[in-house]
């Protein structure tokens, strides 16, 4: 057992650091960031536990920012009526959710629900918006990742929705 006078606290806390780091340099809008940068994204990012079956994010309600799953999983369902989910992804440490309420307050399309015991990082608009305009530079460096990353959502989402049609089509014609 580590005795407590002698325990290394700094180094315990600058491994946690480190963590938090390299877990955010893993996601792709801050990937290209660099150690200065992420370190300051770090100052601004939340961390929150969450228990298992609890509501991280609730269809519907207004985007208020991403979540970066630290450790645990997560599921991403839409909810219909009468309680029933319909699964859309199952997310693992390192996955990211919600990042586009960083460019608008639309209603989130989607809950996310702790399947265990979890730990996340929210990054919320309001921070974001205040790093675009303390640190512009690097707020433009994370705003065109963002850009990037939803973009790249979009046109995976064009590509199974034109598979989808070209089946649909060749059912009904063929």
């Amino acid at each position: 057992m580590e005795n407590p006078i002698w325990g290394n606290s700094i180094f315990r806390k600058k491994k946690k650091e480190d963590d938090i780091l390299t877990l955010l340099k893993q996601v792709p809008i801050f990937s290209d960031l660099n150690r200065k940068e992420l370190a300051e994204v770090e100052k601004i990012v939340h961390r929150r536990t969450y228990k298992k079956k609890e509501t991280i994010i609730k269809m519907g309600d207004p985007g208020l920012g991403m979540y970066i799953v630290v450790k645990g999983s997560v599921e991403i369902a839409t909810e219909e009526g009468k309680g029933e989910k319909s699964a859309l992804a199952h997310l693992t440490e390192g996955s990211f959710f919600g990042d586009l309420a960083l460019l608008d307050e639309s209603p989130r399309s989607a809950s996310a629900f702790a399947l265990e015991d979890c730990n996340v990082i929210g990054f919320f608009r309001p921070d974001f918006l205040d790093l675009l305009y303390r640190k512009p530079k690097l707020g433009i460096k994370v705003l065109f990742a963002l850009a990037k990353t939803i973009g790249e959502r979009l046109r995976r989402t064009d590509e199974l929705l034109m598979k989808t049609q070209e089946k649909k089509s060749k059912t009904h014609h063929g």
